[in-house]
């Protein structure tokens, strides 16, 4: 069977690079040895934030009175839960096989290792071997949660991000490791269903990648929501007891001991490279990623790789854009583009963390562009300052923008608070056309809207602030 473009992965790195190198062209095969959209799509930017968003209505049911609802007898459902957040997986998982067809991609189930130059050879389910050639191949093989030496996954006490989307019934208690995105988001999610959760983080502070300002007021509203949060703290050990496990956690003061039904490690990821064929090709690995140059290529010709497996951000729309790059780039060397990609601004990349209040963010921090030597102007518009937010009984978290002084070049956003995962795109738009902040100052922002922050922030940041 043969190919112009093969791409190793569906996740939402692999299946827009097949549906790209399609309308460009070129007959193209994809393959998957799981499900169609990868973790992503399957167990963890979809689920999960299916899973918030229920925990999100019960938090409303419970407090409607502020609203003016009198809602009584609220429960929660967790079973229910879950089987919702796994038929919005399920539905998005058959969108991604509709778009297949449409775009003429032949699907290959089994798992994919790389051959030789242009070949891959695909074991099926039932240990069937094919192999396929194309002159084109694409890596897309995304990553899994990383497991640490002391605390070994094994899907009872000690649980991964996959578990944490399907457990059988809702654990009472729960020791988190980890406070990056995942960490928090299932922090939130189970302290909201009525878990008691406590977020064990070795760094200084949570969310340790975001600004400081954002690190500090999550602590402050998670530990107002009743969880208990454990800085500069490692686990040690983790053994059962007869009701669930028991915790060894090293702390600044000493060794502590804590108690849980269950313990969920969400302490990162590791790329999926082992076993794929890239030692016996010589295609060049550092510190557990692919090594690429700005189109995705490898250091072997015909080879491109995209995603969690390749040293940029391990984002889903990172992961998109480096897969659409990556076969325009191969139908630039083909002469079917007149035009190679534009290389990817990865000090524009918006991360988003989809807790309740969610964190946005996007470019320096403050610490950062201090680092790199910019004299800085610094805004912060609070949320108890809008009327929207108000309006919708959020006020909890800000904006804060951050300007070079000299010549007002927008260096970073990081906003805390009620929907500011939709408001970051302003901030990432505005970045790529080279805006500064007087452009931000003119352009008239609805009103009142949640967006109105932005605009806010950058007049606090020049003195021109009228609502603060």
């Amino acid at each position: 069977m043969a190919y112009d473009v093969i791409v190793l992965g569906s996740g939402p790195g692999g299946y827009p690079a097949a549906i790209r190198a399609s309308q460009l062209g070129f007959k193209v095969a994809i393959i998957e040895k799981e499900s169609l959209g990868g973790v992503c799509l399957n167990w963890g930017c979809i689920p999960t934030k299916a899973l918030l968003k229920s925990s999100q209505v019960y938090e409303y049911a419970k407090h409607g009175a502020a609203y003016g609802i009198n809602i009584s007898g609220a429960q929660q459902d967790f079973g229910g839960v879950i089987k919702r957040s796994r038929g919005v997986a399920d539905k998005m998982s058959r969108g991604v096989q509709f778009l297949m067809k449409k775009n003429k991609i032949d699907v290959i189930m089994g798992y994919g290792k790389l051959k030789a130059k242009g070949q891959i050879e695909v074991t099926a389910q039932d240990n069937s071997k094919q192999t396929i050639e194309a002159k084109y191949i694409i890596i897309a093989t995304g990553s899994r949660g990383r497991q640490l030496p002391n605390l070994p996954i094994d899907g009872k006490s000690v649980i991964g991000y996959r578990e944490a989307m399907s457990l059988p019934t809702q654990p009472k208690s729960m020791i988190v490791v980890g406070s990056g995105a995942i960490g928090v988001e299932f922090a939130y999610f189970y302290n909201s269903m009525g878990t008691k959760v406590t977020v064990v983080e070795f760094m200084p502070r949570i969310v340790p990648v975001e600004d400081e300002d954002i690190s500090k007021e999550l602590e402050r509203q998670y530990k107002k929501q009743g969880i208990d949060i454990m800085t500069n703290a490692t686990v040690e050990a983790v053994e059962p007891t007869a009701n669930g496990v028991k915790a060894r956690v090293k702390t600044q003061t000493g060794e502590v001991s804590l108690e849980a039904e269950i313990v969920l490690s969400a302490v990162g990821i590791s790329a999926n490279i082992e076993n794929i064929g890239l030692e016996e090709l010589g295609i060049k690995t550092e510190k557990g990623k692919i090594v690429v140059d700005k189109y995705g290529q490898t250091n072997v010709p015909g080879f491109y790789a995209i995603g969690d497996c390749t040293p940029g951000q391990a984002l889903a729309h990172v992961a998109s854009k480096e897969g659409i790059n990556a076969s325009e780039h191969i139908a630039y060397v083909e002469k079917k583009n007149n035009h190679a990609p534009e290389g990817i601004d990865y000090n524009n990349i918006p991360g988003c963390t989809y807790c309740t209040p969610e964190i946005a963010s996007i470019g320096f921090t403050e610490k950062a562009a201090r680092d790199a030597g910019y004299e800085i102007k610094v805004g912060k518009f609070p949320f108890t300052a809008s009327g929207k937010a108000s309006a919708a009984g959020a006020t909890e978290g800000f904006v804060k923008v951050i300007f070079d002084a000299k010549y007002g070049e927008f260096l970073g956003a990081h906003m805390i608070g009620h929907s500011v995962t939709e408001l970051i795109a302003e901030v990432s738009v505005a970045r790529r056309l080279e805006t500064t902040a007087h452009e931000i100052l003119n352009a008239i922002h609805p009103h009142p809207t949640m967006s109105e922050g932005v605009k806010e922030a950058t007049a606090v940041a020049y003195g021109e602030a009228t609502d603060i």
